[in-house]
């Protein structure tokens, strides 16, 4: 799972890498008894991770967007759910679109948690990209 996402960041243009890829994998450790995790390959081509309580996607991460695989495991997120949340970048346009497709409404645009996707973040984690909130309603 950790080289998905290490793989998104160094792709990304406006995401600047402010951890190591180790501090991610870690990050995405401390994560696994704190969230319901999908991952579809072996090694990971792509994997969900979920706050079921509170119902809110923290990420959805693909190697080769467009494949597919985030529709999966969207469709699997939704089994039994009347509600979702999650928050996507500001920049990642084509985030947005996924989730606009699955359903996910644009409720505004809201400050940076101070967490990632991943786990709940160490101090040093970037906060500085605005996010925006969707949500979905059976």
């Amino acid at each position: 799972m950790a080289a998905v996402v290490n793989g998104w960041i160094d792709a990304t243009p406006w995401m600047q890498r402010d951890l190591p890829a180790e501090e991610i994998a870690a990050m995405i450790a401390r994560g696994l008894t704190q969230r319901d995790m999908w991952v579809i390959g072996e090694p990971a081509q792509a994997y969900v991770s979920v706050e079921s309580g509170i119902g809110h996607v923290w990420g959805l991460y693909a190697a080769a967007p467009g494949q597919g695989l985030g529709k999966r495991l969207m469709d699997r997120v939704k089994e039994g759910r009347d509600f979702l949340s999650l928050n996507p970048h500001v920049p990642n346009v084509r985030a947005q679109r996924f989730h606009a497709r699955e359903g996910f409404v644009a409720m505004g645009e809201v400050e940076p948690a101070g967490a990632t996707s991943l786990s709940q973040a160490p101090a040093r984690t970037r906060t500085d990209i605005r996010e925006l909130r969707m949500e979905w309603r059976r």
